[in-house]
């Protein structure tokens, strides 16, 4: 039962397709809204908004998927990084249209399974359009969806509003003025909404 607010609480999730540590995230964060009366408030990024700069990639990079690969021993999910030059963007651009028509779980799992576990390019189109099509998007629609410049404006805007609220990289999320950075984060974000007296059961 809810004893702590009328309507449920809303956590900002600001994420990038192209992180690994989203994908890592991205198989754990769904408690938020089967366990706890909250709403996930979804923001996804592109290009390099919320990432190391390309100078610091470089180096980063070859880190980040061995720190990738020992977390996914640890959780028994298959790890095969994508290209280096995979730009997510449109992919993200997609998971707005993939919310709208209430797949946004079944699109990020999807998505970010074909990236990280199969090792695609999801910036080609038909990487992308094989998901959409999987999760039961209209492709056509989708394509116009994803090239539409005002949508793609839609992730720089929460980019803004990222900085806005102390955001300085992905995965975060945001409840009230508290920020979780990282996908190991999540146990505090739990730890939050369970002090708030917001679990369902």
């Amino acid at each position: 039962m809810n004893l702590g607010y009328p309507a449920p609480k809303p956590v900002y999730l600001y994420f990038h397709f192209r992180s690994p540590y989203c994908y890592l995230a991205s198989k754990t964060l769904w408690s938020i809204v089967d366990d706890f009366h909250a709403e996930l408030i979804w923001r996804p990024l592109g290009g390099w908004n919320g990432r190391s700069p390309p100078d610091r990639a470089k180096v980063k990079v070859p880190i980040a998927r061995q720190d990738l690969a020992r977390f996914c021993r640890r959780m028994g999910i298959p790890c095969a990084p994508p290209p280096i030059t995979t730009d997510a963007t449109l992919a993200g651009v997609g998971s707005l249209l993939a919310e709208e028509r209430g797949l946004l779980r079944a699109y990020v799992v999807e998505m970010m399974r074909a990236e990280w576990a199969g090792g695609n390019d999801i910036g080609l189109p038909e990487v992308r359009n094989t998901v959409a099509r999987n999760v039961g998007l209209d492709v056509a629609e989708y394509e116009r969806y994803v090239n539409s410049e005002s949508n793609q404006q839609r992730l720089v805007a929460n980019w803004e509003e990222a900085q806005t609220k102390g955001v300085i990289g992905v995965p975060s999320f945001v409840i009230d003025d508290q920020i979780f950075w990282g996908n190991d984060r999540l146990d505090f974000v739990l730890e939050t909404l369970t002090e708030l007296r917001l679990a369902k059961r």
